[in-house]
């Protein structure tokens, strides 16, 4: 059963088809894939597809994609989850985005400490992740905000667009 996570004004829960629309407005927007890695969508099809795979990832016990909803207000604003979820290495990398109607609202860190929780608490994780274009000093920010620390420079790491860039990589590990 896919876990459902609250936060103060957020509901964290599974994607599901209805959510694709959502998932499109989102992803189709520019200022969102900027450092993404990968291109905007283009259709709905798309983002049906994002869906499908988020599924997957889930069941296949890869990753753990949540839809971020405003407590009483339907549709998506973002997703958040883990990637490169490795239960046998204890390990996974944290992702997010939000649509830019929702940024600097506090809603991305909201979602990413209960998921960081929720990674150490339950899934018993000893180690989150996390790789960010230098560029989105946003993300950059949240990391640090959130606890996270700087491992290194990964230079020419993700392409955009046909461009390298580089990327820095994080991580944070449960208090003790």
């Amino acid at each position: 059963m896919f876990p459902i996570l609250e936060t103060e004004r957020l509901l964290l829960r599974e994607i599901v088809s209805e959510d694709a629309q959502s998932i499109f407005d989102c992803f189709s927007n520019d200022d969102v894939t900027r450092y993404y890695g990968q291109d905007s969508l283009t259709s709905i099809e798309q983002a049906q597809q994002f869906v499908t795979f988020f599924t997957k990832n889930y069941s296949e016990k890869r990753g753990i994609r949540w839809g971020i909803e405003r407590k009483g207000q339907e549709g998506l604003i973002g997703t958040i989850g883990f990637n490169a979820w490795s239960s046998k290495h204890r390990r996974a990398e944290i992702g997010y985005e939000l649509h830019p109607q929702y940024w600097h609202n506090g809603f991305a860190k909201e979602a990413a400490l209960k998921v960081i929780s929720y990674g150490f608490n339950d899934l018993h994780l000893t180690r989150i992740g996390a790789v960010v274009f230098t560029e989105n000093t946003a993300s950059n920010g949240l990391l640090t905000k959130l606890g996270f620390e700087k491992e290194g420079l990964l230079r020419n790491y993700i392409y955009q667009n046909g461009v390298a860039h580089d990327t820095i990589a994080y991580s944070i590990l449960p208090t003790k």
